[in-house]
C-alpha cells in the first residue's frame, strides 16, 4: 500500500517510531529501494539524511554530476484570494511589492519581536496566488492565524504539492532531456510549468546546494513514482545518485537551516539576511523590534 501512511514496516530499520504523525512520501518507496541509511523528520514528513556514501563522498559526486533529491518535506503553504498580498507582505520585512509572476523570492519571516519564524522561498503564481516553500515550523497555522484576525479574505491550505530536486552540474542537461529546451532558460530563482503525464508541473531553477539545479513541485501524490522513475532512468547517462542535502555543499554556500543555525530566538540581521530588511517603506509584524535592531528610531 504506497500512500503516506502505509507501509510503515518498511520504516523499521531506520531507528525512527513510525506513526501516522510521520508522513511517508510520494518518493518513499524509491527511496528505500536506492538505499537510503537515515530518515529525519521535517514538517511531520520523511526527509532522507544519508545514503551509502559518506558526506565526502557525496559531496565529490554533487559537485560533479547530479542527484536526486527526496524534499517532499519542503511543504507548501498556498494563500489564494484578493487579500492574498497583504497577508504576505504582512508576515516579512522584505518588500514583494514588484515581485513578478514566474519568481522565487527569499522570504525571511518574522515575528513581533522580530524572531525568524520561517525562511521560506515565496513563489507567485499569480496576482492572487502565492506558495510558500517552508522550513520546519508551523507556518500555515501561523498565516491563518494571521489572517483570521485581520479579517483577510485568503483561503490557506497545504496543497497536493511534494517537490523532488534534481541538483548538480549535469542537472540541466538531464532535466532538458525529460523536460525539452525549454527548461535552459529558466533563470535562477524562477519557475515555468511544464507537462508532465498530461499535467502541468512547476519547475523551479532553485535548490538547496550551491550547485546548479531544479526543483519539481509535482502535483498529485499518485505521480510521484513514476516521476522518480522516469528522471533516474534518464539520469543513468549523467552518473545520477541518489542524494539528499549535503553539509559540507551548503556551508561553503552559506545556506543556513531553520532549526539548527537559526531558530525564533534570531533576528534576520544576525542571521546575515540584511539585504532583504533595506526596504522597511510597508507594514509588517516586528516592523518596530526590527528597527530597534537596526538602530532606526
Amino acid at each position: 500500500m504506497d500512500t503516506q501512511y502505509g507501509g510503515l514496516n518498511k520504516m523499521s530499520n531506520s531507528g525512527l517510531n513510525m506513526s501516522r504523525r510521520i508522513r511517508r512520501t510520494p518518493y518513499t518507496e524509491k527511496v528505500i529501494e536506492a538505499g537510503v541509511s537515515g530518515f529525519t523528520v521535517v514538517n511531520h514528513m520523511l526527509l532522507p539524511k544519508s545514503y551509502k556514501a559518506t558526506v565526502e563522498e557525496d559531496y565529490w559526486h554533487l559537485s560533479k554530476n547530479t542527484q536526486i533529491w527526496d524534499v517532499s518535506c519542503q511543504r507548501q503553504v498556498q494563500i489564494i484570494g484578493e487579500d492574498a498580498t497583504k497577508l504576505i507582505q504582512l508576515m516579512s520585512p522584505r518588500s514583494i511589492k514588484d515581485m513578478p509572476i514566474g519568481k522565487c523570492y527569499y522570504y525571511p519571516m518574522i515575528d513581533e519581536n522580530a524572531g525568524m519564524i520561517n525562511d521560506p522561498v515565496l513563489l507567485k503564481l499569480n496576482e492572487n496566488k502565492y506558495w510558500l516553500s517552508v522550513a520546519d515550523s508551523d507556518v500555515l497555522l501561523w498565516a491563518k492565524g494571521l489572517a483570521v484576525g485581520r479579517n483577510f479574505k485568503v483561503d490557506i491550505i497545504e496543497p497536493d504539492i511534494y517537490p523532488l530536486a534534481i541538483q548538480g552540474p549535469k542537472s540541466e542537461e538531464l532535466m532538458s532531456s525529460i523536460f525539452g529546451e525549454k527548461i535552459k532558460k529558466l533563470k535562477f530563482f524562477h519557475f515555468s510549468f511544464f507537462e508532465y503525464e498530461g499535467t502541468k508541473q512547476v519547475i523551479a531553477r532553485s535548490g538547496y546546494s550551491k550547485q546548479d539545479g531544479f526543483e519539481i513541485y509535482l502535483k498529485g501524490f499518485s505521480l510521484g513514482k513514476k516521476l522518480w522513475e522516469t528522471i533516474w532512468e534518464a539520469g543513468k547517462d549523467f552518473n545520477i545518485s541518489p542524494g539528499c542535502p549535503n553539509l559540507i555543499d551548503r556551508i561553503e554556500g552559506g545556506l543556513l537551516s531553520y532549526g539548527n543555525e537559526f531558530t525564533l530566538e534570531n533576528n534576520p540581521i544576525e542571521c546575515g539576511f540584511d539585504n532583504y530588511c533595506n526596504n522597511l517603506s510597508h507594514d509588517f509584524i516586528g516592523k518596530n523590534a526590527l528597527k530597534k535592531i537596526l538602530k532606526m528610531e
